[in-house]
């Protein structure tokens, strides 16, 4: 019989983030496969858990993924774990989990801190809605991209960021995004967390004197909807009403489809649509 892959969340900050469960699980497993095990082993020893550990990181994900796979479907129970919070958020634990759905393995997590919905639910910005980014790519114009996509994003949005990168990046938000609402959380669960809420030329500002310190969570405000109607509004007006026509014509649609669907972008009426039109010579 297959063993069982546990997900298992480890502290983001105060070692008290860790759950009974979680302690139970490791101190029971065949193998923990850990991210870092120079890192892991204190967190182990703290915890008086003397199962054996493995590394299991980017760079070997691949190959020691099936060696994994191999052990649990030979009957060993493994637990995995990062070096902070949930594993499979940002981490190679994903491609971990994929593979024992393919063999047919039994995964489930034993969940607990995660800094994404830990920054989340104390930023003071929405949080019925949100998109998850984790860090940015570190290629310039990949980096773009992604921030292009969220440029007209209407949910809250979670990016995490290193000290030595955050002044940059906040410049590239102010950007791409203008100046929103930010909060920037960091030491999260720890004595000295701290919940930094700001607009980002704020924030610039503020990190032009003091050195940024820590690993920090940003949560940054959506974009709100009146503000992206507002914006297509403008960009129809400066149409012409002929123009408009033509761009939905030109698209398939019969001429009465057309007329509804310019007066629906520029919040007038179908007859006003109409009149417009008559005068056009």
């Amino acid at each position: 019989m297959a063993g069982t892959l546990y997900l298992c969340a480890t502290p983001i900050g105060n070692l008290e983030d860790m759950t009974f469960r979680a302690v139970r699980i490791l101190k029971e497993a065949d193998l923990i496969a850990a991210e870092d095990t120079r890192n892991s082993i204190k967190l182990l020893n703290h915890f008086e858990i003397k199962t054996p550990m493995t590394s299991y990181h980017e760079y070997n994900k691949i190959e020691k993924g099936h060696k994994l796979v191999e052990r649990l479907q030979n009957g060993e129970d493994i637990a995995v774990i990062t070096d902070a919070g949930m594993p499979g958020i940002s981490d190679p634990g994903e491609e971990l989990v994929k593979m024992c759905q393919e063999a047919g393995i039994t995964v489930t997590a034993v969940p607990g801190a995660c800094a994404c919905v830990t920054a989340l639910t104390i930023s003071g910005l929405g949080t019925r809605r949100f998109a998850f980014e984790a860090f940015l790519p570190t290629d310039k114009k990949e980096r773009q991209a992604v921030l292009n996509e969220l440029k007209d994003e209407t949910r809250t949005m979670v990016i995490y960021e290193a000290p030595h990168r955050l002044v940059r990046t906040l410049k590239t938000l102010r950007e791409t995004l203008g100046n929103r609402r930010i909060s920037i959380c960091r030491e999260l669960t720890k004595k000295h967390e701290t919940v930094f809420a700001t607009k980002i030329e704020d924030a610039l500002a503020y990190y032009d004197v003091q050195e940024p310190k820590g690993e920090c969570v940003m949560v940054i405000e959506g974009k709100s909807r009146e503000e992206i109607r507002s914006e297509e509004k403008a960009r129809w007006e400066e149409m012409s009403m002929e123009e408009h026509m033509e761009l939905y014509l030109g698209q398939g649609m019969d001429k009465k489809a057309a007329m509804k669907q310019v007066a629906k972008d520029r919040g007038i009426g179908k007859r006003d649509v109409y009149q417009a039109l008559l005068q056009t010579p």
